[in-house]
């Protein structure tokens, strides 16, 4: 497999000189399986770049799985050039969210309404297809096998696990470590902790030996306890996640859009320096970097 980030940033696009060496667009992975499937994780900003690298392939049929529906996940879907193009096809899936009964296809459509948006879905040329998917239902894709997981945002999310030929990566989409939200005295906690580690163990074994692991690592040690709740992870939860789940590789990606290149590496440098954990590589996610195994 190959993937290529095309947008590491979370929350806002951050374009400008501080953020020129990692990018400031949202999220956006590109994935290209060895039988020349493509896989889009995420239509944040980083699409529309991503988009102009695929003319020589048109007709061509693109998969996105949508993570969750908040704007810095989806603000690109728009603007991704092969959706005007006929004889294109897209694929979009994306969680069924149980609470309000919406399917993929009502979220995203949203976003399209004339409030919002010059032109109407009616009036692009591609085919479009949409897939709402449950916890554990499986998409085969090719010789690709892709996953839903699902994770811990304030918002249904899902991680993706894909599968193609023994290769394997995980992604995370926004995912905060499940807390307990009693405390020890409190009867309920006992009970509630142990559907954590339901929880837990159910995650664990999703992502248990991957090669690549993708995670949200958007805060501090020290900015964590004022966005608790929030639904994102840190450097520190990250590595030991990747640890625990014996991971080959880890990238760590929806940067804090206010945070510089320059404080991101200062970030990772201290983070690692002051955490042991046993993972072969740890970088921070860079948009316009592939990696093939």
């Amino acid at each position: 497999m190959k993937l290529t980030f095309w947008g590491v940033r979370g929350s806002i696009p951050s374009p400008g000189p501080n953020t020129v060496r990692y990018g400031g667009n949202t999220t956006c992975i590109e994935i290209r399986t060895d039988d020349g499937q493509l896989i889009i994780l995420d239509a944040g900003t980083g699409i529309f770049p991503l988009s102009h690298t695929l003319f020589g392939d048109f007709p061509l049929h693109a998969h996105i799985f949508n993570t969750h529906s908040h704007w810095d996940h989806i603000q690109g879907l728009p603007f991704f050039i092969p959706l005007f193009v006929p004889n294109n096809r897209a694929t979009i899936y994306g969680a069924y969210d149980p609470i309000t009964q919406n399917s993929i296809e009502e979220i995203l459509s949203v976003q399209l309404q004339y409030r919002f948006f010059p032109i109407r879905e009616c009036e692009l040329n591609a085919k479009i297809d949409y897939v709402s998917l449950r916890e554990g239902e499986k998409v085969n894709i090719g010789e690709v096998t892709i996953t839903p997981v699902l994770l811990n945002h304030p918002v249904v999310n899902f991680g993706y696990r894909i599968d193609c030929r023994g290769k394997s990566l995980f992604f995370t989409g926004d995912h905060e470590n499940p807390y307990n939200i009693y405390d020890q005295e409190d009867d309920e906690y006992e009970m509630y902790q142990s559907l954590l580690d339901q929880k837990e163990s159910h995650f664990m074994n999703q992502i248990r030996g991957v090669d690549v692991l993708i995670a949200d690592s958007s805060y501090s040690e020290a900015e964590y306890p004022a966005k608790k709740g929030w639904g994102h992870g840190t450097y520190h939860s990250c590595m030991q996640m990747a640890e625990k789940a014996q991971v080959q590789q880890l990238f760590l990606t929806h940067h804090e859009p206010t945070r510089s290149d320059d404080a991101l590496e200062a970030l990772f440098k201290e983070s690692r320096n002051s955490l042991t954990v046993e993972v072969p590589e740890i970088a921070l996610a860079r948009e316009g970097v592939s990696i093939e195994w």
